[in-house]
């Protein structure tokens, strides 16, 4: 079940993308990736799966390059050249959970979706933060969290400079520290087989998420398990073929992204 397509030149087309947890407005985006991602794969349903725009971070402290502002034209000119864009905000982009059933530049605004795969089987998708006890149940803890995670994001890009001075390639601290850690590699198993099985109690087939920064598609207990990863440390999506296979997309890492870090802030630009 866990096949993968690498990238190539050249265009693939899907019957649908899964993407989120994009983090826009903060300097750990990797924007340029996922824009080359966006323009060599197409799809009939492109959903974005949560946190696509970081604000909890942009209440602290404000950062917006020229690529943030090219991805969220990327994604409006899919939508206006027939891509269905459905947009499962996230707890990071939470405010926009008020506009649910309201679409905007013909991108749907939903607290979940079903989709239906091309064999027939319905998929939950949703963020996934509503079964993560820490974001429920102590959202201070859950923001400490999100700035000492932004640290070690720092740090991390820090070390990566280095490295690839010396040609060795990305590796990522936070992922490191997070499965060394055994609450942490326990609290990921909870979180998967939480969302396991409210998609069986609910009658679907499957759950496609995000949030946790993972990327996964497995079976538990006869339920489907997807999750689409992250473009911060993964640079991954979760797409179904056109001939209904799910399949989990890894973007190589650019070796001199254009935007990562420039410190460059520009106005945020909604014109599809």
């Amino acid at each position: 079940m866990n096949a993968r397509i690498p990238l190539a030149d050249g265009e693939h087309y899907h019957r649908a993308i899964w993407i989120s947890d994009i983090h826009l407005g903060t300097r750990g985006c990797r924007a340029d990736e996922l824009l080359e991602f966006l323009r060599t794969h197409d799809s009939d349903i492109l959903y974005l799966v949560g946190d696509i725009i970081d604000g909890w971070q942009l209440k602290r402290n404000w950062f917006w390059c020229q690529t943030h502002n090219d991805v969220v034209q990327k994604v409006l000119r899919k939508a206006r050249k027939g891509t269905r864009v459905v947009y499962v905000p996230g707890n990071h982009d939470e405010g926009l959970r008020h506009f649910t059933g309201f679409d905007f530049g013909r991108i749907e605004v939903e607290h979940e979706v079903v989709h239906t795969m091309l064999d027939g089987r319905r998929f939950l998708v949703t963020h996934g933060d509503l079964f993560d006890g820490v974001v429920k149940q102590a959202k201070w803890l859950a923001h400490l969290g999100d700035t000492l995670y932004t640290i070690t994001l720092e740090l991390n890009r820090h070390f990566n400079k280095i490295r690839q001075k010396m040609g060795m390639p990305y590796w990522s601290l936070s992922q490191y520290l997070k499965h060394q850690v055994k609450n942490a590699v326990s609290f990921i198993s909870d979180y998967e087989h939480a969302l396991a099985h409210e998609a069986r109690r609910r009658g679907f087939d499957g759950v496609v998420c995000g949030h946790i920064h993972r990327a996964e598609l497995r079976d538990i207990d006869g339920i489907t398990y997807a999750n689409d990863g992250d473009w911060v440390e993964s640079l991954t999506a979760l797409v179904e073929t056109t001939s209904g296979e799910l399949r989990i997309v890894h973007a190589a890492p650019l070796a001199h992204p254009v935007g990562a870090g420039t410190g460059r802030t520009v106005q945020l630009s909604l014109t599809p």
